[in-house]
Parts: structure tokens; sequence; C-alpha cells
């Protein structure tokens, strides 16, 4: 048995935890271990979330007595693993091994509504020569 979040019964992204698959994904502009032969295009993933009905309400109430609101955190997570996962196919479809300098950002776009964007540079890496 795999010790992942999801042998847990966790959802990866509740974690914090995205797995580096096929694509190398870093915030940092280096691949350890690896030199970068080219620079493919700026991939990104987009998202716009709002909360439903329920957890509005009950977000709501909890925020009149302060403090974390899971239901609003549940809606921010689940955008921000969305936004990565589709950035990890933009990259996929470039052809890229890795994606380099990768952040996040968010936006409310409207009222109750947000807009996450997980974005990088794709690139090609080779291992570099011991």
């Amino acid at each position: 048995m795999s010790d992942t979040p999801e042998s847990a019964g966790e959802s990866p992204y509740r974690t914090g935890y995205e797995p580096i698959e096929e694509v190398i994904v870093t915030t940092g502009n280096e691949i350890a271990g690896h030199d970068i032969v080219g620079y493919l295009a700026i991939v990104r993933g987009i998202v716009v979330r709002a909360t439903s009905l329920g957890k509005g309400i009950i977000g709501s109430f909890k925020a009149l007595g302060g403090g974390n609101i899971s239901e609003f955190t549940d809606v921010c997570e689940a955008a921000r693993h969305d936004a990565y996962q589709q950035m990890i196919a933009h990259a996929r479809a470039v052809g890229a091994d890795a994606i380099i300098g990768m952040r996040y950002d968010a936006t409310e776009f409207a009222q109750g509504s947000t807009e996450v964007l997980a974005y990088g540079t794709a690139v090609k890496i080779i291992p570099r020569p011991r």
C-alpha cells in the first residue's frame, strides 16, 4: 500500500500535495541535476469558482464568529488544484518536460466568485552530465 494522500482516503489538494509525475514543476528557475535546453511557452490553468448555495450560507454564518472557514477553504483548494491540473495539461500539450517559475494568482472575479490562475514557463530539459 502506498503512503500517498489518496491511499489514506484524502484528497491530494487538501494536504497541499501536488504530485510531480511526468512534468516536473518548481517555483524555482532551475531543475536540480538537469540543464534547460529550450523554453517553450508560458503555460497556464485558470478556474473561476464560486461557493455553492449551501457552503455559502454555512460559511457566512461561520464568518460571524471569525476564524478559519473550512467551507470557503475547500472551494479555494479545489480551485487551485483544478488550475494546477489545467496548467499541467497545457505543458504536456506543448511537449514540456518541466515547468519553472510556477506561481498561483487569485482575484475576486465577482461577488462570491474567485479566479485562480496557475502559471509558469514550460521548458525542455536534459540530465546534466556527471
